[in-house]
């Protein structure tokens, strides 16, 4: 039990690191959604359920989804087929 956590400290770590050097803001909000599930995995081997609970409804959920709904709106996100006018005109 003590190398799955050893694995996921690192795998923690990794996510920090590079949601840092990401210059893609959508990877960047994948990369936090997955530090965020680590997060609530490591909560729970800690035997405490209930903050693995919240970090995984705010962290991953709600702050995500917010995350994906900004960067909707500020254009950030291509929609499939939109190639940014390299239709020919």
């Amino acid at each position: 039990m003590e190398i799955f956590q050893i694995v996921l400290f690192v795998f923690l770590i990794v996510c920090a690191i590079s949601v840092s050097f990401s210059k893609n803001l959508l990877n960047s909000i994948i990369i936090f959604m997955s530090y965020s599930l680590i997060m609530s995995i490591i909560w729970i081997l800690l035997e405490s359920p209930d903050l693995a609970i919240t970090e995984a409804a705010v962290g991953a959920g709600i702050t995500s989804i917010l995350f994906f709904v900004t960067l909707k709106k500020i254009h950030a996100m291509v929609e499939p087929g939109d190639d940014d006018g390299e239709n020919g005109q």
